[in-house]
């Protein structure tokens, strides 16, 4: 008894101290922003665009709608021709969290992409914070090919945004592909996308 009273008083606590966290029904605001219901073909992402003109398949996508958060997902395999073997890998999310403050998993991401050996750099004005992280990350056992990664996670209120690109060389054999390049669209074509799903209006 004893027990279930100091339960209920944390949780009383809980529920005066950070109400958001904790009823699902709080005040988190996703700050204009709507869920469209095809991101792939509202995120044009024209930067990519140009650096890969090729597709390699159907663009895959999906939008959720919940309660607690609404997920929208794009996925696209992109190629610099249509003849070239290589083709870089696009994943696009965006999440509008309703009843939890995404801060602190943002914060742990950040912590584990460390932990994962990426490079972080602060990107300024986007969002309420964002960042980027890269890693290259030479292949087993042949360390000619290198897997490269360049991944940009943004946090803007209620709204999470995570837009990564993958590709790969091998050293002597293929030309790498241009990092800076790639940061600049990650960049940039984030921009766009969160213009677009912020004034959609519901589409």
């Amino acid at each position: 008894m004893a027990g279930a009273l100091v339960a209920s008083a944390v949780w009383a606590t809980a529920v005066v101290t950070v109400p958001d966290l904790v009823t699902g029904t709080g005040s988190l605001n996703p700050a204009g922003y709507r869920t469209v219901d095809d991101i792939c073909a509202a995120a044009r992402l024209s930067r990519f665009t140009q650096l890969y003109p090729a597709q390699s398949g159907a663009p895959y996508h999906y939008s959720t709608r919940h309660s607690a958060r609404d997920d929208m997902y794009c996925s696209q395999y992109r190629k610099r021709a249509d003849g070239d073997n290589e083709y870089s890998s696009l994943y696009l999310e965006v999440q509008l969290h309703k009843a939890t403050d995404p801060g602190p998993e943002f914060a742990a991401q950040r912590a584990g992409l460390g932990q994962r050996r990426y490079r972080i750099t602060a990107v300024p004005g986007l969002g309420q914070e964002a960042y980027l992280g890269s890693l290259d990350d030479s292949g087993k056992p042949d360390r000619s090919w290198h897997h490269l990664t360049q991944v940009l996670y943004v946090r803007d209120g209620a709204l999470t945004y995570y837009l990564s690109w993958s590709g790969s060389y091998q050293a002597g054999r293929s030309n790498p592909p241009d990092q800076e390049a790639v940061r600049q669209a990650l960049v940039m074509d984030s921009r766009d996308v969160l213009k677009i799903i912020g004034s959609a209006g519901g589409l």
